[in-house]
């Protein structure tokens, strides 16, 4: 069973600077891509910052030059550094994990049940 949990969400000021974890745990042979989504109320789902085994980093529009995602392989690891928040920010926080299972060829995706980010101006 594979699970992953985040932490590091709470109620934070404008232009503060918080953390996420997220670790994923479990039966698991090899972490491909991981990541961070968020879902405001009353909005869609929608990619924050992704990153693959390889370091290579992707990022909305939205958060490019203020957050920066970063992931230790050795402990199937993934973080988001949040930097000058805004209100608009709020929103759950969701982890992405994209892997593969021991004995099993194909990729499984999971998700972790979120962690909410309050920014208050």
């Amino acid at each position: 069973q594979v699970q992953l949990v985040e932490s590091g969400g709470g109620l934070v000021q404008a232009g503060g600077s918080p953390r996420l974890s997220c670790v994923a745990s479990g039966s698991i042979s090899s972490i491909n891509a991981m990541g961070w989504y968020r879902q405001a109320p009353g909005k869609e789902r929608e990619l924050v910052a992704t990153v693959t085994s390889g370091g290579e980093t992707n990022y909305a529009d939205s958060v490019k030059g203020r957050f920066t995602i970063s992931r230790d392989n050795a402990k199937n690891t993934v973080y988001l550094q949040m930097n000058s928040l805004k209100p608009e920010d709020t929103a759950v926080y969701y982890c992405k994990a994209v892997l593969k299972v021991p004995g099993i060829a194909a990729t499984y995706i999971y998700w972790g049940q979120g962690t909410r980010v309050t920014v208050s101006s």
